[in-house]
């Protein structure tokens, strides 16, 4: 049986854009299952530098897929 997917969403506080990528994450997650993972950048100088004000932004399975906004059907099938 292969591996779970992982999902990685680096995100903000206070960060509506980021709330709405989580919400979609997790409806995904109730259909299937997968690894998932929030990092908050606020205070990390590495994730601030890599990111600065590009959140949110979604790594799937190691791979950016998404930032900004996180579309659903696409996710989706990125995790299989």
């Amino acid at each position: 049986m292969p591996e779970a997917a992982s999902v990685v969403l680096y995100s903000r506080k206070s960060c509506g854009l980021c709330d709405a990528a989580r919400a979609t994450i997790l409806a995904e997650r109730r259909r299937v299952r997968f690894r998932f993972e929030e990092v908050l950048i606020d205070g990390d100088d590495e994730l601030e530098h890599r990111h600065g004000l590009r959140v949110p932004v979604v790594e799937v399975n190691g791979v950016e897929a998404f930032e900004y906004v996180v579309d659903a059907a696409l996710l989706r099938s990125l995790i299989g």
